[in-house]
């Protein structure tokens, strides 16, 4: 039997032995950062900063609106001559406020009905520009009224600021001296002075004027209508308000109601508006819904008219967009009252007597309907007429339209008018009657001739009105 033995390497492998590191200089240690702040590295990154921010800022039209002149020029021609044939009437809300322009068109004959018509927010005298016309041409004198913050009319006011307004109004006043001033305006006084221009904001903080948006409520709603009607000497007036202008107008309506002589509602439901709003509070929506022709023509297809030509949808949108159009609206939205109570209105005691037609949309929905028998129900004495346009009929069906406002305005007797005579002033009262006291002293010492030199002085105050040249001669 064989006995197989494994054989015992009696030498091990020998260890890997490890090799002594060579010896290596040591390098010393770098010394630790300064902890000082440098002040002009500081100054250099925030003015850098501010120039970048300004010049993306100015590049964005929509945060950068043109001036009044250039946007008049860039307006389509339809517009232009929209414009052409109105008339501005200055307005003043509030006696510590600056007035400001209101636009009207009028068209017709003025010895006879006049018609006044207030469009809803989003709208303006433009979409009832055929309306007018019409009414104009069948002897009625009607008149059309840009809202304060719509249309042609002023959108924003120059106001004065003083103060400090925090972080933001330091901010605003950094970006408005290098908007003057030029973007690296402040770099260079860095570098110059070594100082920050202070001093300069400061002067520009206590002479600060900023463009505040015209965000007016129903009650100075009220007063504007009011001044407009009282300046072209137009009450009594057939008022026809459409969509929300009943919320804009109503109360002024009520108190006032000795200068109304009759109501049309169109198409117009408490607590809506027919153009919604919250597309234009949204930036990034509004900038979407009033940068591009075709989405503002989807927004109106779907809530406001069915059939519109694209001229005249990019009118509505331009005017929306322009001056502030937007934020304006957006803002008298807001102050409207949403617990508007029509059939209290409707009872109320400047309204009983009135006369009040309603015109209704039958085409546009079902639910649409509805909610017009709501509306006749809160006022069962007005009239119920339904039209076949759309809840901007003034653009689908304008002749529709204005034809069932001519007959309710042509059924009622015709408006008595009181001419108030326009009081005499003071310091002229005081020359005539001079003037007929030296008159009276010459009629006793020149018989006929003190007769004839009276007739003169009348005629010379007539002519200080603009009624002939008797002051110039």
């Amino acid at each position: 039997m064989a006995i197989i033995t494994e054989e015992i390497n009696q030498n091990p492998p020998p260890k890997p032995t490890r090799k002594a590191p060579k010896p290596t200089r040591k390098t010393p240690e770098p010394p630790p950062p300064s902890t000082s702040p440098n002040p002009f590295s500081f100054w250099f990154y925030f003015t850098v900063s501010v120039s970048l921010l300004t010049f993306l800022l100015s590049s964005l039209p929509s945060l950068s609106p043109q001036d009044p002149k250039s946007w008049f020029l860039s307006l389509p021609t339809n517009l232009r001559h929209h414009y052409s044939k109105g008339r501005i009437i200055k307005v003043q809300t509030d006696s510590h406020q600056s007035p400001f322009e209101v636009f009207t068109l009028p068209e017709g004959p003025k010895a006879s009905e006049n018609v006044v018509i207030v469009h809803g927010l989003g709208s303006s005298s433009y979409a009832f520009r055929s309306v007018i016309q019409f009414l104009g041409s069948r002897g009625v004198h009607a008149v059309g009224i840009d809202l304060p913050g719509s249309g042609f009319s002023d959108k924003s006011v120059i106001v004065e600021e003083s103060g400090d307004g925090g972080a933001l109004g330091r901010f605003s006043e950094v970006y408005t001296l290098i908007k003057e001033k030029g973007i690296f305006w402040a770099f260079d006084h860095i570098v110059e002075t070594g100082n920050m221009p202070y001093e300069e904001i400061q002067i520009q903080n206590s002479k600060r004027k900023s463009v505040k948006v015209l965000e007016l409520g129903p009650e100075e709603m009220g007063r504007v209508l009011g001044q407009v009607i009282e300046s072209l000497g137009l009450a009594p007036v057939h008022l026809v308000l459409h969509d929300s202008a009943l919320l804009i107008c109503a109360n002024w309506v009520r108190e006032n109601s000795g200068l109304v002589r009759s109501v049309t509602l169109v198409d117009t439901m408490p607590g809506t508006t027919t153009l919604p709003l919250w597309p234009l509070r949204v930036p990034v929506v509004r900038e979407l819904a009033l940068g591009f022709e075709f989405v503002f023509a989807r927004l109106l297809s779907l809530h406001c008219v069915r059939k519109i030509h694209t001229s005249d949808v990019e009118a509505h949108r331009v005017l929306l967009k322009g001056r502030d159009g937007a934020r304006a609206v957006v803002g008298t939205g807001k102050k409207l009252n949403s617990s508007f109570d029509l059939r209290e209105w409707g009872e109320s005691e400047g309204l009983k007597g009135m006369p009040v037609q309603v015109l209704w949309s039958s085409v546009w929905s079902k639910e649409w309907n509805e909610d017009g028998q709501k509306v006749a129900n809160s006022l069962p004495h007005a009239a119920f007429i339904t039209h076949s346009g759309g809840r901007w009929p003034q653009e689908d069906e304008a002749d529709d339209l204005a034809e069932k406002i001519l007959q309710f305005v042509s059924s009622l007797p015709k408006s008595v008018r009181q001419v108030e005579e326009e009081p005499v002033p003071e310091q002229i009262q005081k020359m005539f009657d001079e003037a007929q006291g030296s008159d009276h002293h010459h009629h006793h010492d020149h018989g006929g001739h003190g007769h004839g030199h009276a007739h003169d002085h009348s005629a010379s105050y007539m002519n200080a009105y603009g009624l002939g040249q008797g002051w110039a001669s």
